[in-house]
């Protein structure tokens, strides 16, 4: 019997395995198919904290797995298939391999995954030209030729964004109108870096034998073909939370992600606590993940405690 679990090793898990460490509860990390979480397809970071001269992304997280460890938290190297929380604490977390665990509490920072075109090129290029964060990378771009893949409010918002460092941002979408609502498309047309490839499909992100991107071929609604120019290509058609395997045991909302009560991370059921990109569509931002792992540790460690009012407001 575990006092805690936490299942994944992002900026969250690994942030709520150092308090919970610290806190002498010992907890337990699974690890899945990606440990470390999508910091370790990123290079360069120079948007965390306490590093001026920025950071390698698996840098980042080897350094913070090996301060939990310091502490007492112990690893797994695993996925969690299924879980069991219908009859309350302890929970069962079953794992691949068949292996199952008790726990009194379960800590859930299993991030949420950005969805990719599939095409040649692609993820050959993640990190060196190609880029699902325009926050997280559009700096590396100033001055460049930047192309966004998306038709959705995402997509725009990363345009726009883009444009504060690009020379030229070129919107590509497959079909001839945009998903995006009435004003993100109003505001990004209005702005005079942004260029439209409307009706062209993604085929291939080209690039050199040095591994430098060329740009994105495309083909046209009449089966014509072309290569796009660019150093960059953002591709902005969405992310998926990684909850299937929840099995709506917890209250979930339209999209998938984990419900938690504002202020908190508090979900639907008592012991059961989410951080991390999981429960947060909006800012998906290391730092943002790595305080709310603080977050659930010390929700956790209070519900331990027995110090915790289960006031769930409503998300039950």
């Amino acid at each position: 019997m575990y006092k805690s679990v936490i299942i994944g090793t992002g900026p969250a898990g690994l942030t709520a395995a150092i308090y919970l460490a610290r806190a002498s509860l010992n907890p337990l990390v699974i690890e899945g198919e990606q440990p470390g979480g999508q910091l370790t397809t990123t290079t360069e970071i120079e948007n965390f904290p306490g590093f001026p001269e920025g950071i390698q992304g698996p840098e980042l997280m080897d350094a913070m797995r090996k301060q939990s460890e310091r502490f007492g938290a112990k690893f797994q190297t695993g996925r969690a298939s299924a879980v069991d929380l219908s009859s309350g604490s302890p929970f069962t977390i079953t794992l691949e391999n068949g292996e199952q665990l008790s726990t009194e509490t379960v800590l859930i920072s299993t991030g949420a995954s950005a969805k990719y075109l599939g095409i040649p090129g692609e993820q050959d290029n993640i990190g060196r030209g190609v880029s699902t964060c325009a926050t997280c990378d559009g700096f590396f771009f100033r001055g460049k030729k930047i192309i966004v893949v998306g038709g959705g409010d995402s997509a725009m918002e990363e345009a726009g964004f883009l444009t504060r460092f690009a020379t030229e941002v070129t919107v590509v979408h497959r079909r001839e109108e945009l998903r995006a609502s009435k004003i993100m498309q109003e505001r990004v047309q209005q702005n005079e870096k942004v260029k439209w490839a409307l009706g062209y499909t993604p085929l291939a992100v080209e690039s050199s034998p040095e591994g430098v991107v060329k740009g994105l071929k495309v083909r046209g609604l009449d089966g014509s073909e072309k290569l796009i120019e660019a150093d960059g290509v953002f591709v902005a058609i969405g992310h998926t939370p990684n909850t299937s395997f929840l099995a709506q045991q917890v209250k979930l909302d339209e999209h998938g992600y984990i419900v938690v009560k504002p202020g908190t991370s508090l979900t639907s059921v008592a012991g059961v606590f989410a951080c991390g990109d999981v429960q947060d569509k909006k800012y998906r931002q290391a730092i943002t993940a790595a305080g709310s792992g603080c977050m659930a540790a010390m929700d956790c460690e209070k519900y331990l405690e027995g110090d915790m009012v289960h006031d769930w407001g409503g998300l039950l």
